[in-house]
């Protein structure tokens, strides 16, 4: 089953750390990337920039307007879709990612969602065999 993994960070902090700093996270989130790839436990990964906009309608029109609507400074800023044979297995694997395990000063953590198609197109790919 696939698992989406959101990583949260606040952008002022970030913004506040040295080149250095952000080097050696890249370094992180990189080797995390590398290893869950090769171990065929990361389907995608990326990194997300911080500005959004959220597109709704009100009173039956399309509203375009600023994002994200968060009540914190926090803010996704990376998506991996993980691979594992249960939810279990899927925390474990999202508990080794940079981001659960440093920066609680940055605001830095992990939130992990299961992922499931619409029975629809479950079983439009059961049908043909995938």
């Amino acid at each position: 089953m696939k698992y989406m993994l959101l990583a949260y960070g606040n952008e002022e902090k970030f913004n506040q750390m040295s080149k250095d700093e952000l080097a050696e996270i890249g370094e992180k989130c990189k080797r995390f990337d590398a290893e869950m790839q090769a171990a065929g436990e990361v389907t995608w990964g990326g990194s997300l920039s911080w500005g959004s906009k959220a597109m709704r309608l009100k009173d039956g029109k399309l509203t375009v307007t600023d994002g994200p609507f968060v009540e914190t400074k926090e803010v996704v800023g990376g998506v991996v879709i993980i691979e594992a044979p249960d939810f279990d297995a899927a925390v474990r694997l999202a508990s080794l990612h940079p981001a659960a395990r440093m920066g609680e000063e940055l605001g830095w953590g992990i939130e992990l969602r299961p992922m499931d198609y619409c029975p629809a197109i479950r079983e439009a790919e059961a049908a043909r065999g995938e």
